[in-house]
């Protein structure tokens, strides 16, 4: 049995990335409030010296990083399934996927909901203008993809969710994305998947 620890926030969607593959993967953890109290500590520090969660222990391993981790757990627990595959076409599909979620996702969507419910200080307007670049995008992708990088979910696929699934919550509107609305359906049908507790919605941008 893994004796495996997060330390996360129930509101941060780079844990909740780790968390759905952890459920979906069906691996027991015990979750640990990691709060900015928390992240301030010099206990944390030795842990990710960038204070940032998630952190994952793994028996002896300590592992930071949400893709990272995502990646780890397929590796370690489940390396011959479809969630990171071995073909290298197909690896650099879900590859260009974490890239997006660590770049357009996390700049666009993330930041505005960062902005809009924490009082982060990131550029609300840039959020807005790589939000709206990046959905069209992914919708196009989508209408003819089930999943992002392959026929079945991968790990591309939990990296991206959260934030999407949460645009919203920015002021980011998924109105006339349906394509991408499917795929958040698809993603929320999995086995295992627990959502994200759910904020108020402020004014809608545009």
């Amino acid at each position: 049995m893994p004796d495996i620890k997060l330390y996360s926030t129930p509101l941060s969607g780079h844990c909740h990335r780790v968390t759905l593959l952890l459920n979906m993967l069906s691996l027991p953890f015990e979750a640990t409030e990691a709060g900015a109290g928390v992240r301030q500590t010099e206990d944390f520090a030795r842990l990710n010296p960038l204070r940032q969660i998630p952190v994952l222990i793994d028996g002896g391993h300590v592992l930071t990083d949400s893709n990272a981790i995502l990646v780890y757990l397929v590796k370690r627990y489940a390396p011959d399934s479809h969630w990171l595959p071995e073909d290298p076409l197909k690896a650099a599909e879900v590859q260009k996927w974490l890239s997006r979620a660590a770049g357009e996702v996390r700049f666009g969507p993330a930041s505005a909901r960062m902005v809009k419910q924490f009082s982060a200080p990131e550029a609300y307007e840039s959020a807005l203008q790589i939000s709206a670049k990046f959905l069209p995008q992914l919708e196009q992708h989508l209408e003819s993809h089930e999943f992002l990088a392959t026929g079945r979910a991968t790990i591309a696929d939990l990296a991206c969710y959260s934030y999407v699934a949460t645009a919203p919550e920015g002021g980011v509107s998924l109105t006339g994305y349906p394509a991408i609305q499917r795929w958040l359906a698809r993603i929320e049908s999995l086995p295992g998947f627990t959502p994200l507790p759910a904020l108020p919605l402020p004014e809608i941008a545009g």
